[in-house]
């Protein structure tokens, strides 16, 4: 079998992470081959100010060394830029070679921005981008004493830092009113300009460098205001500018930088971007977390899995800087459409702001006890309604002393290391599994704090947590019913572990104190053996409490017809049916059928005896193509495609698929339980509002949809609810187990084939 030939131009963090997933999906069809212009193996440029500070080596920021290159039998050739690209003939060309591919990969990533200022090409002055800038400031700072950093953001704070550190005598140039003007308020800015001064740095703030002054080397900086500073040394640190170089006078796109779509894709067949030089949607990305995404959706695409596609990511930046804790995320201005609430502690130094709009959760800034930001980040995200939020807060309190009380109320599937996408759930499991002791042993198992390190103290305090209380906090027991003392697990594991025991037999192992049961544990037990046991229930329909029946007839995606109502109303006549209603669905309830009437009505209707379980109801808005001129898709015929597929999936609650033909009607699918949304091209699916999958076809819409509602079956407890569910699980662990199981099927298929083929 001829392996795919795959080159990845760049090195660093974003195309190496795509490497990384390929290798973890599927190690064994590809061929690939990595250029990089560093002569180093993949680092972490994030912890270049680190290494600069003297915190740590270049060795100890190395993500991948030269032997996991070898051992995932991947070609690295490093100090090697590629000079030319040639996508018709599907190469790349250094100055030492040539080499094809199958599929090219373009993460040549950014370049620093130096100012056009008169003497920008002089003896002392330089970027702070890669490894050899870091060694450049250290060689020169042994000689010299004075530096100016130009650039109050992030990147400059941490040079002057890392100079300040090397005994340096610091001045920062900023042309904003404020420093971080991109991460932080005023408020905020002011309060970390007063620490770091405490530090030793020096700000001049408003400023407009003109000319970088000397003979050959740099001697000063002079402003447009007619001021001068002294320096030895000048650091440009105002930014970066996609690196595009190789791409020009080809056929592959760029605006900004090489255009890219949902699945990473150029215009140009065969040639993908990700990191700093691709454009998603108008938008650049330069932090860590939205360019690993990128490489993961990369890679699922290019091991021919199914995806969601790349939709783009909310900003959030969790760091320290020169000892001070800081978090921001999202939109955390004020504007005319937005609140914001505010706490400023002036003796513990600490600041927080919650930005909210409509009620929602779009933004927020912490400095000093960042402890609340990966729980934060997430109510983000998923635009939490605030009243969540204060009621937590009422509950948990909110001065530091209340660690323990934020770590508890964490879920197990909030988000702690927004870089690599790792959950509380999954680092408390590693600490527990693995008897991890440090932080470091986390982030070797889990990578959490491994990329910029601003979550290392949340890592910290579930460490701590978990060392002191267990796995766990203390949860009140809550049993099925005053029947039995068992809980829904409980149920569940002894039904699974005696598979051939009937209803009466599981109920005496558990010890149920009525042995007929009730309304409420009764159809959990229908529910739970018709699930998991080999032994189906005794009893398969549920009475109601004066001893009637309900009948729904099914009416799939809410259409009727003339026959099936003149049906419906003989039956409500010759059985004298004294209550009949309309339910959501939209379906028609036959209320207070007698139960020698039950199963001949069933007959007469053809409605389901219903087993064991909820049903699924699915409804299409506009009336399809046919009537509706502003609809994209025929809701109303997916709406009773999707029901006829369905129903025979039994579901631990009722639930409801709302299918609308266009966007312009999605308020009502984002409303129901799960929403379809016709778009040029397919269909987007939501769940509880939230956006699951796109784009896809109605083949796909149908299968995706069972795989989805088989998870819910399997996993939910009864009658918990789809949007319960999705909370206690959370959407993005869904998602992947649902793909997940989806990919293991298709394997085995293909698998399967093959044996087939080879037993002939």
């Amino acid at each position: 079998m001829n392996k795919r030939k795959i080159v990845v131009i760049g090195n660093g963090m974003a195309g190496v992470r795509c490497v990384e997933e390929i290798v973890k999906i599927n190690p064994h069809s590809f061929h690939i081959t990595i250029f990089g212009k560093e002569p180093h193996p993949n680092y972490n440029r994030i912890l270049l100010s680190k290494v600069l500070q003297g915190d740590t080596s270049v060795e100890s920021i190395t993500l991948n060394d030269w032997n996991w290159y070898e051992e995932n039998k991947i070609t690295l050739f490093t100090d090697e830029p590629v000079v030319k690209l040639d996508t018709e003939q599907k190469c790349v060309i250094t100055a030492k070679r040539t080499v094809e591919y199958d599929e090219l990969v373009l993460a040549t990533g950014s370049l620093p921005f130096i100012l056009p200022l008169p003497g920008a090409k002089k003896e002392g002055v330089t970027a702070f981008r890669d490894i050899d800038d870091c060694e450049k400031m250290i060689r020169l700072s042994k000689k010299h004493e004075k530096a100016i950093v130009i650039g109050g953001g992030l990147l400059g704070l941490e040079a002057a830092r890392g100079l300040l550190n090397l005994g340096m005598k610091v001045d920062v140039v900023h042309i904003g009113d404020y420093i971080m003007d991109r991460q932080l308020d005023q408020t905020a800015a002011n309060m970390l300009q007063k620490e770091l001064e405490e530090q030793g740095m020096n700000f001049l703030l408003q400023k407009h460098s003109a000319e970088i002054t000397g003979h050959k080397r740099v001697k000063g900086l002079s402003f447009k205001d007619g001021s001068r500073r002294e320096a030895d040394l000048i650091v440009m640190a105002v930014g970066v500018r996609p690196n595009t170089e190789l791409v020009s006078g080809t056929a592959i796109k760029t605006n900004r930088a090489i255009v890219v779509d949902d699945y990473m894709k150029t215009n140009v067949p065969n040639v993908y971007a990700v990191g700093e030089c691709a454009e998603h949607r108008g938008l650049v990305y330069g932090l860590v977390a939205p360019l690993y995404e990128q490489g993961k959706i990369l890679a699922a695409h290019l091991c021919g899995l199914e995806t969601t596609g790349y939709r783009g990511s909310i900003l959030s930046t969790q760091l320290k800087i020169s000892g001070v804790n800081v978090f921001s995320a999202g939109e955390f201005m004020d504007s005319d459409d937005t609140q914001s609430l505010n706490w400023h502690d002036g003796i513990r130094n600490t600041y927080k702001k919650i930005v909210v709009r409509d009620n929602k959760i779009v933004g927020a800034i912490l400095l000093g006890d960042i402890q609340e930001g990966a729980k934060l980040f997430g109510m983000i995200q998923k635009k939490t309604d605030y009243a969540v939020l204060e009621k937590e807060m009422k509950s948990v309190g909110d001065s530091p002393a209340n660690g323990d009380a934020l770590i508890a109320s964490m879920a197990d599937h909030d988000i702690v290391c927004a870089c690599n996408g790792v959950s509380k759930g999954s680092i408390v499991n590693a600490i527990c599994e693995q008897d991890l002791q440090s932080v470091d042993e986390i982030k070797e198992c889990t990578k959490a704090s491994s990329s910029c390190g601003g979550c290392r103290l949340v890592v910290a305090g579930i460490l701590d947590y978990v060392q002191r209380n267990g796995a766990g906090e203390d949860k009140v027991k809550e049993t099925i019913c005053a029947c039995t003392d068992a809980e829904h697990s409980t149920l569940l594991e002894v039904i699974q572990l005696y598979p051939g025991d009937s209803q009466s037999q599981i109920m005496n192992r558990l010890d149920w104190n009525n042995e007929d049961g009730c309304v409420i544990c009764r159809p959990a037990l229908y529910y739970y053996m018709g699930i998991h046991s080999q032994s189906l229930p005794d009893i398969i329909e549920e009475r109601q409490t004066d001893g009637t029946y309900v009948i729904a007839p099914r009416m799939y995606g809410g259409v009727t017809g003339a026959d099936q109502l003149k049906q419906i109303a003989n039956v409500v006549e010759k059985y004298a049916i004294p209550l009949v209603k309309l339910a959501a669905g939209p379906r028609v309830e036959l209320y207070g059928v007698k139960e020698g009437d039950a199963a001949t009505i069933r007959a007469e209707l053809n409605a389901a005896s219903p087993l064991y379980g909820k049903k699924i109801h699915a409804v299409g808005t506009c009336a399809g193509i046919r009537y509706a001129g502003e609809a994209i898709q025929d809701s109303v015929q997916m709406g009773m495609t999707l029901e006829r597929e369905l129903e025979t999936i039994i579901v631990p609650a009722n639930v409801t698929i709302g299918v609308s033909a266009s966007p312009r009607d999605e308020a009502h699918s984002l409303k129901e339980d799960i929403g379809l949304i016709g778009v040029p091209g397919g269909w987007e699916l939501y769940v509880s509002g939230e956006r699951f999958y796109a784009p896809m076809t109605d083949e796909k819409v149908i299968s995706m949809a069972a795989a989805l509602l088989q998870y819910y079956q399997e996993t939910a407890f009864y009658p918990e609810p789809l949007p319960v569910w999705i909370k206690r699980l959370g959407i993005v662990f869904i998602r992947e187990e649902v793909l997940k199981r989806k990919i293991e099927r298709k394997t085995k298929k293909i698998q399967q084939a093959v044996a087939m083929l080879q037993g002939r």
